[in-house]
């Protein structure tokens, strides 16, 4: 699964294991990213878990009109 920040699913290496396993090799295999690839990890969870699509959202708009008193 590629995506525009570069994050590659690399589903070879995919696993499925309980919340209560140990997970040194987990820890072990974050320890060995850099922080900025541990960053670009974490952002891809969170585009998949709200949804979000850098290509389509955008920033709400809001205008207000303001009217001054007359002096």
């Amino acid at each position: 699964m590629n995506n525009n920040n570069g994050f590659k699913f690399d589903s070879s290496s995919f696993s499925v294991v309980g919340l209560k396993d140990d997970d040194s090799e987990d820890k072990g295999y974050w320890l060995l990213k850099s922080p900025s690839e541990r960053l670009i990890a974490l952002e891809h969870l969170r585009q998949v878990m709200y949804g979000y699509d850098p290509n389509t959202t955008r920033l709400q708009r809001v205008f207000e009109i303001a009217k001054f008193p007359s002096s």
